[in-house]
């Protein structure tokens, strides 16, 4: 399991990465790999961490006495080269599924990580999504707009899991500003991507606003 971690919070305010931010008591990345943990006992985690963040981490870890097991991977320029750093600790004789995950992402449901893992062993490669439920417009390059169809749009969410060796060949590529994710890396080496259900719940915290309903959701599922 790759949790990526890299983000500075720009849209949070703020001096403190967003991953670091308190979340009803600790630090969002703290809860996030506890998910994981919830699912498999066994799972392997590497967390990518940009270097300058990394002694921070480990003071926190002590403060916290946060002691679960993972190993660390230097971050990257852009999320591409994090996951391609994430993927080298990985043995190159390992085989089966590998998860990437963001990690400021602490609630994908133990059913959803059980959900994209287990697709992924026989689909190769496998995204969580969740349906849109706002109208949506399409804007025009002359300013005017227009409304689509919501049910041909999806929320790309993760963990996204692919096959072991397929991920490493579809990293193998030079990266381009086309990915933005995972699966877009996957599609450009050929790859056909499978959609499972994800959960509501699993939001990605970017701003104040997704910090207070994170609060909220763990007052209702502490």
């Amino acid at each position: 399991m790759i949790i990526v971690a890299g983000g500075k919070g720009l849209r949070m305010g703020g001096d403190v990465p967003k991953q670091f931010i308190p979340l009803a008591g600790k630090p969002v990345l703290m809860r996030t790999i506890e998910r994981f943990r919830q699912y498999s006992k066994d799972i392997s985690v590497i967390l990518v961490l940009p270097r300058e963040q990394q002694e921070y981490w480990k003071e926190l870890c002590e403060e916290y006495s946060f002691a679960e097991d993972y190993r660390i991977a230097d971050g990257g320029e852009t999320r591409f080269h994090s996951v391609k750093n994430g993927l080298s600790l990985i043995p190159d004789s390992a085989e089966g599924v590998v998860g990437v995950h963001d990690g400021v992402r602490p609630f994908p449901s133990v059913d959803v990580i059980d959900r994209c893992f287990k697709t992924a062993a026989k689909d190769r490669a496998v995204v969580p999504v969740a349906p849109v439920v706002d109208t949506l417009r399409l804007l025009g390059d002359d300013g005017c707009s227009e409304t689509v169809m919501r049910n041909r749009y999806k929320l790309v969410q993760t963990p996204q899991t692919f096959n072991l060796q397929l991920l490493r060949k579809a990293y193998a590529q030079d990266y381009t500003d086309a990915f933005t994710d995972d699966a877009s890396v996957a599609e450009a080496a050929g790859h056909k991507i499978t959609l499972v259900d994800g959960n509501r719940e699993n939001i990605k915290l970017t701003t104040p606003f997704d910090i207070m309903v994170a609060e909220a959701i763990l007052r209702n599922n502490p």
